[in-house]
């Protein structure tokens, strides 16, 4: 299935839309738990939906095309810049991920609250486009703890692992740039807290526009 028939049918899901619908850019360190609390907040809040980035990188077993990923060659991406056709891109460990800015403009055209799960560099990227959009950065407990989860998902070898910890000084230097930071020591503490901001957020802007 090509990305332009995944992206539709994303779309023709039936949902029921509260508040103004936002743009909510969720970044963190690799193993902090940010693809985790994205599907949880859709899954919870039938009004959000998550963008679904392109990438160069190979799928891993978990994961789906036009689910998690669109899976595209470096020759169709790179085409697909040419063409202007993302929001934002980055190479990240080696590959590249991208947000296909199609998809984002149909799903806020249609009243959805917009997902974003990407690295700190595109977060930025996003702000500059979008002012009003809400940067969320979620970091982990410790070094040690993120280590561990690394380590658990055994979807990177050891080779790997380090080339995303060496990510860490630069993301922990950018998170300032964040509206939010939050310590994701509990899953779902986490996830009600993205949800009480993006809930306030769209509270704020309603009582704006009726006064």
């Amino acid at each position: 299935m090509d990305v332009e028939r995944q992206m539709q049918n994303q779309e023709s899901q039936n949902h029921s839309k509260t508040g103004k619908p936002q743009l909510v850019v969720i970044s963190a360190p690799s193993g902090a738990g940010k693809t985790t609390i994205c599907k949880i907040l859709a899954e919870r809040n039938p009004d959000f939906r998550i963008s679904i980035s392109a990438t160069t990188r190979p799928p891993r077993k978990t994961e789906t095309d036009g689910v998690d990923y669109f899976f595209i060659s470096e020759e169709e991406f790179l085409k697909r810049v040419e063409a202007g056709e993302f929001l934002e891109y980055e190479n990240v460990h080696g590959h590249y991920y991208g947000t296909l800015r199609k998809n984002v403009e149909s799903l806020l055209k249609q009243g959805f609250t917009v997902l974003f799960d990407i690295d700190v560099n595109g977060a930025i990227k996003i702000k500059k486009q979008f002012p009003e959009a809400i940067l969320i950065f979620i970091r982990p407990p410790s070094l040690e703890e993120l280590k561990k989860r690394l380590r658990e998902r055994q979807t990177e070898d050891p080779q790997e692992i380090e080339r995303r910890l060496q990510r860490l000084p630069e993301e922990y230097a950018k998170a300032v740039l964040f509206d939010y930071d939050i310590v994701n020591d509990d899953l779902m503490a986490t996830v009600a807290q993205i949800e009480d901001i993006i809930r306030t957020h769209q509270r704020k802007e309603q009582d704006h526009v009726s006064n």
